[in-house]
C-alpha cells in the first residue's frame, strides 16, 4: 500500500507538473512577444503562497487541480487599464496571438515527445509491432505464438537452443536461413518447420551477426485453425527456447527516430479515442453500475490508479506512458476548436482573420473584434456538457476504477 500510495503522489506531481508546464508556455510566449503578463498560479482555490518578480505575480494555490496565466486583454471584452491597453493581447497580430494560445499544447507535445525518448534509451518503447525481439531466453518448448494452451514445464535436461548458440535478451531475430522475417508470427512460422542446426542473423547493439541453433522438436496440440481451439491430436514442431519481447531497446541515436514514429502513432490513437469518445459515454454509465470496461474512457483520477497500480507492480513503462498519453491527450483536445478551450480562442482569431481578407477584397475595412458575448451561449453549452462528462468519469472511477491485474 506504501507503495501504491507512492506512485499515486508521483503520478499526480507528473499531472501538476504538465500543467505548470503548460501555463508556463502561455507565459513565456506572451511575455517574448510583449504582452502583459498579470499573474501566473498552479492550482485553483485560496492562494497558499505568491511573490511578485516584475510585472507579474507567481503563486501557487491550494487544490493542484490545474492553473491559470492571466495575460492582459485575451479578448476585446476583457477589462483592461490604461497603462495596459497598448500591450493588451487582442492588439496583437494573428500569429502572435495564435503563438501564444497554442504554446500550451505545444508544450505538453513536447513534455510527451521527452518522456517517450527518455523510456525509449532507458527501458524501450512498447513492441506494438511485434518485432521479433528476444525477451528471454529458456527451454524448447511451442510457446512461441502465445497461443493459450496447457504447455509442459521445463526440466532440468531440457534443450535451449537459442542460450547455447549465445542468444541474449534484447537481440532481434531478421532472417532465418538467409529468409528476412519482420514480425514475431513469421519467425515463429519458419522456426516450426525446422530440426537440428540452422543459421539464424540477429541484431545486437546495431550490428548484425549470424549464428547456428540446433533446432528442438518439441510436440504441441494441433490448434484448428478456422475454431482457434486444440484438440487433442499432437505434432511435432520446431522450437528454439525464446519469447517475445514486450520492448524495443533503442541507443541514444536511435531513440529518437524511434520515438517520433512511436509519437506519430499515439497522436493517431489520440484522435481516434476522440473521435469514439461519444460511442463510449455508455461504458462510463454502466461503469458507475458496476459493469467492468477496461476500454472505457478514464478520467485523469482512473489514470492516476493505473499509474498508481503500475508502480506496486513495478510495471514502470505503464506508469510513463500514461503519463505521455496523458499528455499528448490533454494537449490535442485543447486544440479542439470549442470555446473556451484554448483552439476555440484559436479559431475566434482565425475567423477574424479570414473574415477581414475578405472584406479587404470587397473595399472594406476590417471588422474589429469578435463580441465573445454572442458566442456565450455555445460556451456555456460546452462547459455544462464537459462538466457533466467530467463528473461521469470520475464518478466512475471512483467507484469502480479500472486496475491492473495482479
Amino acid at each position: 500500500m506504501v507503495v501504491w500510495l507512492l506512485g499515486l503522489v508521483l503520478f499526480a506531481l507528473g499531472i501538476g507538473l504538465s500543467v505548470a508546464l503548460h501555463e508556463a508556455g502561455h507565459m513565456l510566449t506572451a511575455k517574448a512577444f510583449g504582452m502583459k503578463v498579470r499573474r501566473y498560479f498552479i492550482g485553483f482555490g485560496p492562494k497558499v503562497f505568491s511573490f511578485r518578480r516584475g510585472e507579474t505575480e507567481y503563486g501557487l494555490k491550494i487544490i493542484p487541480g490545474g492553473g491559470f496565466c492571466d495575460i492582459a486583454g485575451m479578448t476585446a471584452l476583457d477589462p483592461v487599464t490604461p497603462e495596459e491597453a497598448p500591450r493588451a493581447m487582442w492588439r496583437y497580430s494573428t500569429w502572435k496571438r495564435v503563438v501564444v494560445m497554442s504554446a500550451g499544447s505545444l508544450t505538453h507535445f513536447v513534455l510527451g515527445f521527452i518522456i517517450l525518448y527518455l523510456m525509449a534509451v532507458t527501458m524501450g518503447l512498447p513492441n506494438t509491432d511485434l518485432r521479433p525481439i528476444v525477451g528471454a531466453t529458456a527451454c524448447a518448448v511451442p510457446t512461441q505464438d502465445r497461443v493459450e494452451l496447457t504447455l509442459p514445464q521445463c526440466g532440468p535436461n531440457d534443450p535451449s537452443p537459442a542460450a547455447a548458440a549465445g542468444i541474449q535478451e534484447g537481440d532481434e531475430i531478421v532472417a532465418v536461413n538467409g529468409e528476412t522475417v519482420s514480425t514475431w508470427r513469421d519467425m515463429v512460422a519458419k522456426v516450426r518447420v525446422l530440426s537440428g542446426p540452422n543459421r539464424f542473423d540477429v541484431v545486437r547493439d546495431g550490428e548484425r551477426r549470424t549464428v547456428t541453433m540446433d533446432v528442438a522438436t518439441v510436440q504441441r496440440a494441433q490448434v484448428d485453425a478456422t475454431k482457434g481451439s486444440q484438440d487433442n491430436r499432437l505434432e511435432r514442431v520446431g522450437a528454439v527456447g525464446i519469447s517475445l519481447s514486450d520492448s524495443v531497446p533503442y541507443s541514444g541515436g536511435a531513440a529518437l527516430g524511434g520515438t517520433l514514429v512511436f509519437t506519430g502513432d499515439m497522436f493517431a490513437k489520440t484522435w481516434e479515442g476522440l473521435m469514439n469518445f461519444p460511442k463510449k459515454i455508455p461504458a462510463v454509465v454502466r461503469a458507475i453500475g458496476g459493469e467492468d470496461d477496461p476500454e472505457r474512457p478514464v478520467s485523469v483520477v482512473g489514470a492516476s490508479v493505473i499509474g498508481a497500480d503500475a508502480a506496486e507492480q513495478g510495471i514502470w513503462s505503464i506508469f510513463v506512458l500514461m503519463l505521455a498519453a496523458l499528455n499528448f491527450f490533454v494537449g490535442v483536445f485543447n486544440l479542439l476548436p470549442l470555446l473556451p478551450l484554448d483552439g476555440g480562442h484559436i479559431a475566434v482569431v482565425l475567423y477574424e482573420r479570414v473574415r477581414d481578407a475578405l472584406r479587404k477584397l470587397r473595399g472594406k475595412a476590417p471588422g474589429g473584434p469578435v463580441d465573445y458575448n454572442k458566442l456565450a451561449g455555445v460556451t456555456m453549452v460546452f462547459v455544462i456538457l464537459g462538466g457533466a462528462v467530467v463528473l461521469l468519469t470520475v464518478t466512475a472511477d471512483v467507484i469502480n476504477p479500472i486496475r491492473l491485474p495482479q
